[in-house]
């Protein structure tokens, strides 16, 4: 079975569909990504074939850095036409991923960042690279706030204290704080990532569906938060988002190198403190 996408490239083996982010020049998220995440939604809910989806990036320095700061306004829209009338946002859409029909794994070995974070906390699992892994949360620090899941995510991963300290601090985690926290379910080395991934996937993939979806669904039930606090939050990000303070500070960081491969962009949790 072949799953073919613009920004998604895949491999389906053992029931495991290997979705790897190919979204040049750093894999931010715009509306190509957006589309395609919705699509290969759609495709493995209408199939029992793909039992479990692992997503990995093929940049080896950025996962999901955040959204793309200048295409707010398409990705949003084509964001709102995954669900309901009341489902307009990414927030929702990373819903709809946390509830998808796999089982699905985030293979982090570069950066996740806002949106891109926040994509990480949507997925069941996520398992990082102990040399290259790095998430953040840099909304507050561009005078904006975090408005797909990170809120509540972060607070049912990490505790409340952790969340303000994420979240308000705008400063990079590296892996192994990560996992200390529990943004990650585990921390590896590369050398030994990508096979104990494909064993845990593989093993789940093997086990009845039935039972695996059942235990996904309560296990969600329990955890998930209320789709209307994730809404709240995605119109916060939407009137900051326009507000002056946010945008002088974003063109400040556009101007040294943001969304390119730079010194900004890679250590963007250092560079909101130097604004």
């Amino acid at each position: 079975m072949a799953f073919t996408y613009s920004t998604l490239r895949t491999e389906l083996s053992s029931g495991v569909l290997w979705a790897t982010i190919d979204n040049p020049p750093i894999n931010l998220i715009d509306e190509r990504f957006v589309a395609d995440l919705i699509a290969l939604l759609d495709d493995t809910q209408a199939t029992g074939d793909v039992r479990v989806v692992v997503f990995r990036s093929a940049d080896p320095d950025f996962f999901l850095p955040h959204v793309d700061l200048t295409r707010i306004a398409e990705y949003t829209a084509v964001a709102a036409t995954s669900g309901g009338p009341d489902d307009i946002s990414l927030g929702a859409l990373y819903r709809r991923l946390s509830e998808a029909r796999p089982v699905t794994i985030a293979l982090l070995e570069g950066r996740a960042r806002g949106a891109g974070s926040e994509f990480l906390y949507a997925c069941d699992m996520r398992f990082a690279s102990l040399e290259r892994a790095v998430i953040g949360q840099p909304e507050v620090g561009t005078g904006v706030f975090p408005g797909a899941g990170a809120v509540q995510q972060i607070v049912r991963l990490a505790g409340r204290g952790q969340a303000m300290q994420v979240i308000l601090s705008g400063e990079d985690v590296d892996a192994r704080e990560a996992e200390r926290i529990g943004l990650v379910n585990r921390t590896l080395p590369d050398d030994e990532l990508i096979a104990y991934v494909k064993a845990l996937a593989e093993r789940i993939a093997s086990f009845p569906e039935a039972a695996v979806r059942l235990a996904k669904r309560r296990i969600n039930a329990a955890a998930l938060p209320a789709k209307e606090d994730v809404q709240v939050d995605s119109g916060l990000f939407q009137t900051l988002a326009r507000d002056g303070s946010s945008t002088s500070r974003v063109a400040t960081l556009m101007e040294r190198g943001l969304q390119q491969r730079s010194r900004t962009e890679l250590e963007f949790g250092a560079a909101l403190g130097e604004l």
